[in-house]
């Protein structure tokens, strides 16, 4: 094996390949093992949704965030809730000025068909 190819002669060593490679494979997974996953969690909400079930659904979203999890709020209108979409802008808004202190919003507001998707990281 070439040690430094650059220097006159060039550096070799003589080595076991196997041995090599299971080393460069250890080293591998040692790597992996030390990486942090991020994950989406995803918050389903609605355009009429009540305080208290609101306040539920904020409290799992810190929860996600502390853990340092993204999360992606989904608003979902259904039927005449179309006609009313300012009503899912502002509890977006709400969403974005309450969670304000704890997370950055990745993706901003935005329609997607029926439902309206907005993304927060931890900050």
């Amino acid at each position: 094996m070439e040690i430094s190819p650059k220097t006159n002669p060039p550096v070799c060593k003589v080595m076991d390949y196997g041995k090599y490679k299971f080393e460069s494979q250890k080293k591998a997974n040692q790597a992996k093992k030390k990486q942090k996953t991020i994950a989406i969690k995803e918050i389903k909400l609605r355009p009429n949704i009540d305080v208290h079930d609101y306040q539920v659904k904020m409290r799992s979203v810190q929860k996600f965030l502390s853990e340092g999890d993204k999360v992606k709020v989904t608003l979902r209108f259904r039927g005449r809730e179309m006609a009313h979409q300012d009503r899912g802008a502002s509890l977006l808004q709400k969403v974005k000025e309450e969670i304000d202190q704890i997370a950055k919003v990745e993706m901003d507001p935005k329609f997607e068909g029926r439902q309206m998707i907005m993304v927060l990281a931890p900050r």
